[in-house]
């Protein structure tokens, strides 16, 4: 919950100074592309005498002359002026922007100025709006008509915050709805209206109640609590001690647009319309705020206040931040670009732990996502956004080493208990919204959560108010505040009152003063006794492991070596150990030790000793305990048996010089005490005496305040432990994720992942050779993709195997001749749960090639060795696999000779015939076979020939032909 705040315009004359307060709205109406229609329907309808003044920001072009001022006159009987710089706004006037000129307002004057942006970057409907929300608060009314962009949208923020209001063309109405749009979308918009019907809104009873005195009569403060108890109800937050004139304000907004003017029945309303509680919920958080708010307090934190509080700090130092109240987290973002850069000038890495919070849920989800319009390069140097901003098609992002710097949760900061040793804490435009009672409670607050030397960052209308003991300022003008290691922030936090810090049961105040009456004088009493006669004393369990250990015990106990371990056995130095257990074991069976003698060794002498075991039981959940004690025993010096009477008597006296001694310690104690006591009452005079007692009573309380501080403490350290390994484990996820998709790009097999529906989860890029997959088919199902298969569907394979969990691997072949191993099995999680089906795809084309090869060679061989005929197996290449037995012995070669070599060279080259070569090659390209082909030929060695040769090819699953099967028939002797 915070507020833009700007300084003034130092150049106004001191002769011309403005009213400080004017008693009349001021409309800021904003337009660009469209908005010269829009600003006639507006002004058709406004009567003359409203009593308000309106100021026109448009998008003009700075290198042509205006004449909305004319245009505009002729439509309305108000005076329409060009705006002029230091000009004095009044009622019943119409004011517009010139052409190449950047306004704003201040103290009720127009303050007109060069742009130093150049023109389609400029902004200059949010940079009015925003001066008029700073300069007029509840006074002030946004008005945003058509127009393209996001301009205005942060001024209309600004106006909401400061209790202004704010309405927007409906977008259907307008000629270009972006800027109408982009308000409405943000959610900083009261009215959503067409131009025409405007003016009834601003001169219904709206502005009456808007503008009404602060303080509400007696009867609609009864009305206005009924409601605030409606919303605690409702919401669990009480918006009590807010101020009363910023609730009532928002609330009259909420009634005036249901139509309502009585709180009771707004209070009925409510109750009656649970959504309404949520929206008057929203309505009561001022959720404004913007990067580098008072730029100059960020020099400061940058310069001085940063490198002071991490000067000499080690390498593995945490830097702890909380900011409270951060809305939509411009502010936690601005604190960690500021250390971003501060680290990276000095070339030093810390740890760094920003908590940001805020009461609304909707707006830390705006914050994690880190997604602003792009009006933010107003308030964000070009470096910056440069660096630290990525830009996007709605805005700027904010980049994810920033983003992970910052942790956002939703928290009360009146309700929850604070985030403890903070280094920085910046809690900025949150108190001025909440009374004085509440501010003076959470000022302590702050300063327990705050390490000793830690800073405090408020606003500047904000302060420590009464708390100087506390604070001491570092920097008054932006209200830095370094934190005094004291401890009267502790007994102010527990009189604060504030939710975290009360017992869940409450007493009535007068039982509480009774209390402590009773109980002071006792409770001081029996602390000086526990300090001066408690031996040192430790609680164990029945097994002797320490849970608490109260006063010096180390004369008795010492760390034992080896393994760090907390029984008090295995800690108890030479001699004790034995009488210990012996001790431990009796209690446990009922029977105490009480005062048994024993020595022990310390600094290398025996020492004597009295140990006492008592059983003892846990009043919270009825554990049995044990009260281990250790006391020293006074050890007589020797003497001679002469003066054994003499020494007795020395004893004696020096007995009583002790006992006088302690007496007057005590009476010295005693004395401190009550001069403290005294002190005390002096200081608290200035309080009532139901303050006084209330206090006295929770000061005695303080240890289980400290108790729940350790466990806070604990609790944070175990949650930046776990969010420390969640960070590890989603690196190493990471690095899991890139080793799969590489192993899984590298392995070159197709795999595709369906759920128990056959809806793709995934696949990896192999997979595309199969089924025609692209990255948009993740969640369709299988079946909608067509694949690259000859014939074969696999989605029956699919289904089998999702019903009887049995695998199934079959090959199969795709529409380019590639043949694959397709294995379907069951997707199993790890806890063995069927989660779907895995398909895989091996290419197995070459496997397969070869053993067709393989195959119809065996087979040809055979072949060649059943027939009589003289037969020859020729391969793709023409050269001999295998030839008959008759072959051999007709052409009378060896198998040497023949096999392996190509056939034209075989017997001298007796077998290259030209008619012969056509026709093997005719087999191998058309697959052609031939049978009785005649042809005579003269071979050297056997003579002249005549053969019918017949020839066929053997065709392999790639369909491609292997082997030539080419036989001949000798027809040389018949007729």
């Amino acid at each position: 919950m915070t507020q833009h705040k700007s300084q003034p315009n130092p150049s106004t004359p001191a002769g011309n100074q403005p009213r400080p307060n004017s008693s009349f709205p001021i409309v800021g109406l904003g337009a660009s592309a469209g908005g010269l229609e829009a600003f006639e329907q507006f002004f058709c309808y406004i009567p003359p005498d409203t009593g308000m003044a309106f100021v026109l920001v448009s998008h003009l072009d700075p290198s042509h002359d205006s004449i909305l001022t004319e245009i505009l006159q002729r439509i309305t009987t108000m005076p329409v002026t060009e705006a002029q710089d230091q000009m004095q706004v009044m009622p019943n006037r119409v004011y517009v922007i010139p052409p190449n000129r950047d306004m704003t307002i201040f103290h009720g004057a127009l303050q007109l100025s060069v742009p130093t942006v150049p023109h389609g970057q400029r902004m200059p409907i949010d940079a009015f709006l925003r001066s008029l929300a700073e300069d007029q608060a509840e006074k002030s009314i946004g008005i945003i008509l058509s127009g393209t962009g996001t301009d205005g949208t942060l001024g209309l923020r600004a106006i909401l915050g400061a209790g202004g209001v704010t309405l927007a063309q409906e977008p259907t109405t307008a000629k270009f709805d972006g800027m109408p749009v982009s308000a409405i979308q943000a959610g900083y918009v009261t009215h959503i209206l067409p131009a025409e019907k405007m003016p009834e809104v601003l001169l219904s009873g709206l502005l009456s109640q808007t503008l009404q005195p602060l303080s509400p009569p007696p009867t609609t403060l009864s009305g206005i609590n009924h409601i605030l108890i409606q919303l605690r109800t409702g919401t669990g937050h009480d918006f009590s001690l807010y101020k009363k004139s910023t609730i009532t304000r928002r609330i009259q907004r909420r009634m005036s647009q249901h139509g309502i003017e009585d709180t009771e029945t707004y209070a009925r309303y409510l109750k009656e319309h649970p959504s309404e509680t949520t929206s008057l919920f929203k309505e009561l958080l001022i959720n404004v705020t913007s990067f580098f708010r008072d730029p100059e307090a960020f020099v400061v934190l940058k310069q001085d206040i940063l490198p002071a509080i991490l000067a000499g700090k080690s390498e593995d130092y945490v830097f702890r931040i909380w900011v409270t109240g951060c809305a939509t987290g411009e502010e936690a973002y601005s604190i960690a670009m500021v250390l971003r850069e501060l680290m990276d000038k000095d070339q030093y890495e810390f740890k760094t732990q920003i908590y940001s919070t805020d009461l609304a849920d909707d707006t830390i989800t705006t914050a994690r996502a880190g997604l602003y319009p792009p009006n933010i390069a107003l308030d964000v140097t070009p470096e910056r956004l440069r660096r630290f901003f990525i830009k996007e098609d709605g805005g700027y992002r904010v980049k994810k080493e920033i983003r992970e710097m910052v942790v956002f949760a939703v928290q009360n900061v009146v309700k929850d208990p604070p985030f403890t040793k903070l280094d920085l804490l910046s809690c900025r435009n949150l108190m001025i919204y909440l009374e004085p009672e509440l501010q003076n409670r959470l000022i302590p607050a702050f300063h327990y959560a705050l390490k000793p030397g830690g800073v405090l960052f408020l606003s500047p209308s904000e302060g420590i108010g009464n708390h100087t003991e506390l604070f001491t300022p570092l920097n008054r003008k932006w209200k830095f505040y370094r934190a005094i290691p004291i401890s009267a922030s502790t007994r102010l936090l527990l009189t604060s009152n504030l939710n975290w810090t009360t017992e869940p049961a409450h007493k009535a105040p007068e039982d509480i003063i009774k209390i402590a009456k009773e109980s002071n004088l006792s409770e001081l009493t029996r602390r000086m006794l526990l300090q001066c006669y408690a031996p040192a004393s430790v609680m164990t369990d029945l097994k002797g492991h320490i849970l608490y250990v109260y006063g010096e015990t180390g004369k008795y106990l010492r760390p034992a070596p080896g393994q760090a371990t907390l029984n008090i056995i295995d800690m108890a130095r030479e001699g004790l150990q034995p009488e210990l257990r012996s001790a431990i074991q009796s209690t446990n069976q009922d029977a105490p030790t009480l005062n048994r003698e024993l020595s022990f060794k310390n600094n290398g002498d025996f020492q004597p000793a009295l140990l006492s075991v008592r059983p003892l039981t846990d009043p919270n959940n009825q554990q049995k305990l044990l009260l281990i004690s250790f006391q020293d025993i006074t050890q007589p010096k020797p003497g001679k048996p002469g003066h054994i009477k003499r020494n007795a008597k020395l004893n004696e006296l020096r007995l009583i010089e002790e006992l006088e001694r302690e007496l007057i310690y005590t009476k010295e104690n005693l004395q401190a005490t009550i001069e403290e006591q005294y002190a005390s009452n002096e200081e608290l005079k200035c309080t009532n005496e139901e303050m006084q007692s209330t206090n006295e009573e929770l000061q005695s309380s303080n240890e289980e305040l400290e108790t729940s501080k350790e466990e806070l403490q604990s609790i944070n350290e175990e949650l930046i432990t776990v969010n420390s390994e969640l960070q590890a484990k989603i690196a190493q996820l990471a690095d899991m994720q890139n080793d799969m998709k590489n192993l899984l790009d590298n392995i070159h097999i197709g795999i595709i992942f369906l759920d128990q529906h056959l809806i793709i989860r995934r696949f990896t890029r192999d997979a595309t050779l199969i089924y025609r997959l692209a990255a948009s088919d993740i969640g369709r199902t299988l079946s909608d993709i067509k694949s690259e298969l000859e014939s074969e569907d696999l989605l029956d394979a699919v289904h089998q195997v999702l019903d009887n969990l049995i695998p199934i691997e079959r090959e199969i072949k795709t529409l380019n001749g590639n043949w694959y191993l397709a294995r379907i099995q069951p997707y199993r999680t790890l806890d063995n749960m069927i989660d779907g089906v895995v398909l895989t795809f091996t290419n197995i084309t070459e496997r397969t090639r070869a053993t067709q090869v393989l195959e119809t060679r065996l087979l040809a061989e055979g072949i060649s060795k059943t027939v009589r005929e003289p037969l020859i197996v020729l391969n793709n290449a023409l050269k001999v696999v295998a030839a008959s037995r008759s072959f051999y012995q007709n052409f009378q070669v060896t198998m040497e000779e023949t096999v392996g070599q190509p056939i034209y060279e075989l017997g001298n080259g007796q077998w290259n015939i030209p008619a012969l070569s056509n026709l093997l090659k005719a087999v191998l390209t058309n697959n052609q076979a031939f049978e009785n082909y005649p042809m005579e030929h003269n071979f050297p060695t056997i003579g002249h020939r005549k053969m019918l040769l017949n020839a066929r090819s053997l065709i392999g699953q790639t369909g491609e032909p292997q082997l030539i099967l080419l036989a001949m028939d000798n027809v040389t002797d018949r007729p």
